[in-house]
C-alpha cells in the first residue's frame, strides 16, 4: 500500500455531496430562521423545525387538484432529481466529483433551469388565479436573471480558460491570487445577485409571507400538500445550499479536498459546512435590513447583476 490513509471512489465522494446537501439544506433554512428572529427579538423555531417539519408532511395525505394533469405530481419529483443531479457533479467537497469532466457551468445551470421550469408548469397546470400569478412572476425573474448569469459564465470560464467548474476551483486553489481580481469579483458580486433572485430571498421575494400579492414562489405551490409539498421544500432547500455552497467556493476554495483520501473529504466536507453556514448567517442577518422590493423594481436589480457581470468580462480583456 502506498498510503495509510483510504482512498474512496469519485462515486462515492459524489453521493456524499448529494446527502450533504440534502441534509444540509433544510438545516441551513432552520439556521437562516433562528438568526432572523434572534435580530428581530424573537426567540423562533429550533434550528431543525425545517426536517421535522418535512417528517410530517411525508406522513400526511397527498393531494392534488382534480384538473391537474401529470406535470403536477412529477414537478416535485424532478426538482429535487435536477438538483441532486447538480450537487453529485458540482465540485463541493472535492474537486474531483463523479463525471468532473461534464460538470460544465452551463451543464449545472440548466440542471437548476429544468426544475424550475417544471415547477412554474405546475403552478400553471393546477388552474388556479395564484398559481398563474407566482408562475408568471417567476419565469419573468428567471429571464432576467439569464443574461446576467450566462455573462458570469463567461467571466468566470475566461479566468481558467473554463467552463468546467472542477477545472475552475483547481485554477483557483493554483492561483489565490486570481480571487482578488476584479474579474473575478465582478463575476461573483453578479453571480451573488442573480442567486438571490433565482432562490426567491429578499429583496426579490420574502419566503415567509403568504400575501396574495406580494407571493412569487409560494404562489406556484399553493395547491400541494403532503408528501408531494415535502418533496417541493427539500428540492428548494437543496437548490439554495447548492448554490451558496458553489459561490463560496468559487470565492474561496480553500478547504476543498484535491484528491479522494477519505481524511481530505472529511476536511472538505466540514470546510463546505462551516462556509455555506457563515453565507446563509450573512444573508440572513441582509434579510433582516432590506424590504422587498417592487416587482417592477426587480429588473433594475438584474440590470446592474448584468453590468457588474459585463464589467468582470471588460476588466479581464484589459487586464490582459
Amino acid at each position: 500500500m502506498s498510503t495509510l490513509l483510504p482512498t474512496i471512489d469519485a462515486g462515492i465522494a459524489s453521493g456524499v455531496q448529494v446527502v450533504a446537501v440534502a441534509v444540509g439544506g433544510p438545516v441551513l433554512v432552520g439556521v437562516m430562521r433562528k438568526v432572523r428572529c434572534r435580530l428581530e427579538g424573537r426567540v423562533g423555531p429550533p434550528i431543525l423545525q425545517p426536517l421535522i417539519d418535512i417528517r410530517k408532511l411525508f406522513r400526511k395525505q397527498r393531494l392534488r387538484p382534480d384538473q391537474a394533469t401529470w406535470v403536477f405530481p412529477l414537478a416535485p419529483v424532478v426538482l429535487v432529481a435536477t438538483v441532486a443531479v447538480a450537487a453529485a457533479i458540482a465540485p463541493l467537497v472535492t474537486t474531483h466529483p463523479a463525471f468532473d469532466t461534464g460538470s460544465d457551468l452551463f451543464v449545472l445551470v440548466y440542471l437548476l433551469l429544468v426544475g424550475s421550469t417544471l415547477l412554474a408548469l405546475a403552478g400553471l397546470d393546477a388552474g388556479t388565479a395564484f398559481g398563474g400569478m407566482g408562475s408568471s412572476r417567476a419565469v419573468t425573474i428567471g429571464a432576467l436573471a439569464e443574461p446576467a448569469l450566462l455573462v458570469t459564465i463567461l467571466a468566470l470560464s475566461a479566468i481558467a480558460h473554463s467552463s468546467n467548474l472542477p477545472a475552475i476551483v483547481r485554477a483557483t486553489l493554483a492561483d489565490p491570487g486570481s480571487v482578488a481580481t476584479p474579474q473575478r469579483l465582478f463575476a461573483l458580486g453578479s453571480l451573488l445577485i442573480v442567486i438571490v433572485a433565482e432562490s426567491g430571498r429578499l429583496p426579490v421575494d420574502n419566503p415567509a409571507t403568504h400575501l396574495e400579492l406580494t407571493m412569487v414562489h409560494e404562489a406556484m405551490i399553493l395547491e400541494y400538500a403532503g408528501p408531494d409539498l415535502a418533496l417541493v421544500t427539500v428540492g428548494e432547500a437543496m437548490r439554495l445550499t447548492l448554490l451558496l455552497a458553489v459561490f463560496v467556493n468559487l470565492l474561496g476554495p480553500w478547504g476543498v479536498a484535491t484528491t479522494t483520501h477519505l481524511s481530505a473529504i472529511c476536511i472538505g466536507l466540514v470546510s463546505l459546512a462551516a462556509k455555506v453556514g457563515f453565507a446563509g448567517v450573512v444573508l440572513a442577518v441582509f434579510e433582516v435590513s432590506m424590504a422587498k422590493v417592487r416587482l417592477f423594481r426587480v429588473p433594475e436589480l438584474l440590470a446592474g447583476a448584468f453590468v457588474l457581470a459585463l464589467l468582470g468580462v471588460v476588466s479581464g480583456l484589459v487586464v490582459k
